[in-house]
């Protein structure tokens, strides 16, 4: 009786012990996985600021929010549960196997084949499973596009009654992450029976050789060792499905984690100079026999081909053409949005190369201005300013038709 006692009163010792070291690492595993997550979107949004508009084409801006939403929440669950699980887990295993091993060496063989056997499955879904998941998160881009377009550009779709084509859009953006999503779980899934016939495998082993260890002579096993086998081999087993589901978590945290990567590893293509100009004469711009292209490395389809354009300073200059003809593109590498392919753009006589890109340069000094549609235009006519409404079922054309650049202090642009 007093060593039930004794015993007893150990047990609810070490339980009352689990439990509040349980509770702290909860607390504590929570609070810094969210600190880590925080700390990479704060990364990725101060990286992104030095991104031109060459680098965001890239990714595209739906890609990114995916990539600072989904991403981050996939690495930060991954990273809360290898804290709470894949550190106690491995230690249950470890401390199971011991046990086991000095109860019975041979049985305890039986283990270990497990764990071969599960490695090599788990291997074999991490990677499947990978390459499937990596797809699926380029499927998210394309449905937070395609939200995206439909949200800014909802007036546009009610004027021209394109909510069926727009319907149309989302639906098969969602369709085509279903079906990429249950192409991924299923490989995913297959953990789960592969995990459950290794157990029972190694239950009825563990009967069937211990009891012939026990009845036939010379009997090396005893009843309640065997009964000790079947506790043991149960934790050993539990630590093995905690941390099959941790690889589930593991597997889909990778592909994000390379996503966020690529975002925190790519270079500005805009770089500023090292001594940057801060001051220009006036506000001429030049462009000097100008191409440029949208490609990255300036291998696609010209935009604007052997632009040569000169305007005085104080003049005012309206680029008028049809929706795609380059008007943006030409206005864009003023303020050096994006870099010439060839050629040069000069304000001032300096080129726009050569001035700081974040505070003082011509993105301060020249401001962009394309009619927005929504409201009432200011049109100048001989240095007489009309304000007149724009019927709403032109509004959206002659938007996309008229862009001004509009004069700002340190000489006029």
């Amino acid at each position: 009786m007093p060593a039930i006692w004794k015993y007893g009163l150990l047990m609810l010792l070490v339980a009352s012990f689990s439990l509040l070291f349980g509770w702290f690492g909860g607390t504590l595993g929570a609070e810094a996985s969210t600190g880590f997550a925080a700390n990479l979107r704060r990364a990725m949004f101060d990286h992104i600021q030095t991104f031109s508009f060459a680098n965001i084409d890239k990714f595209s801006t739906a890609g990114l929010v995916t990539r600072m939403t989904t991403d981050v929440t996939n690495v930060q669950n991954a990273f809360q549960m290898t804290l709470r699980i894949a550190v106690r887990a491995p230690l249950t295993f470890l401390c199971s196997i011991v046990m086991c091993f000095t109860i019975n060496q041979r049985l305890s063989l039986i283990f270990l084949i497990a764990v071969l056997f599960l490695g090599g499955v788990l291997a074999l879904v991490v990677n499947m499973a990978r390459k499937r998941f990596s797809a699926v998160f380029e499927k998210y881009d394309a449905l937070n596009a395609s939200v995206q377009e439909n949200v800014s550009a909802i007036r546009v779709v009610k004027a021209f009654v394109r909510e069926e084509h727009e319907t149309s859009k989302f639906d098969h953006a969602v369709t085509n992450l279903y079906n990429m999503f249950v192409r991924a779980e299923k490989v995913v899934v297959f953990n789960n029976p592969v995990m459950m016939l290794t157990v029972y495998t190694c239950i009825i082993a563990l009967s069937w050789l211990g009891a012939r260890y026990i009845v036939l002579p010379p009997a090396s096993l005893t009843t309640g060792q065997l009964t000790s086998l079947f506790s043991y081999v149960m934790s050993v087993l539990m630590s093995l499905m905690m941390l099959s589901m941790i690889f589930v978590m593991l597997t889909m945290s990778l592909a994000s984690g390379r996503r966020i990567c690529e975002v925190l590893d790519e270079v500005p293509s805009i770089q500023n100079p090292e001594n940057p100009v801060m001051e220009i004469p006036d506000g001429s711009i030049d462009f000097d026999h100008v191409n440029f292209s949208y490609h990255a490395a300036g291998s696609g389809e010209y935009v604007l081909k052997d632009i040569d354009l000169h305007i005085r300073s104080g003049e005012t200059i309206g680029i008028i053409g049809g929706t795609g003809c380059g008007k943006s593109s030409l206005v864009s590498l003023v303020s050096r949005l994006y870099d010439v392919t060839e050629g040069a753009v000069r304000v001032g006589g300096q080129d726009v190369r050569a001035d700081d890109v974040y505070a003082g340069g011509n993105r301060d000094r020249a401001a962009r201005a394309a009619g927005d549609g929504q409201r009432r235009e200011h049109v100048s006519v001989h240095g007489r300013e009309k304000r007149r409404p724009v019927p709403r079922r032109r509004e959206q054309h002659v938007h996309k038709r008229l862009v001004v650049l509009v004069p700002y202090d340190h000489g006029r642009i």
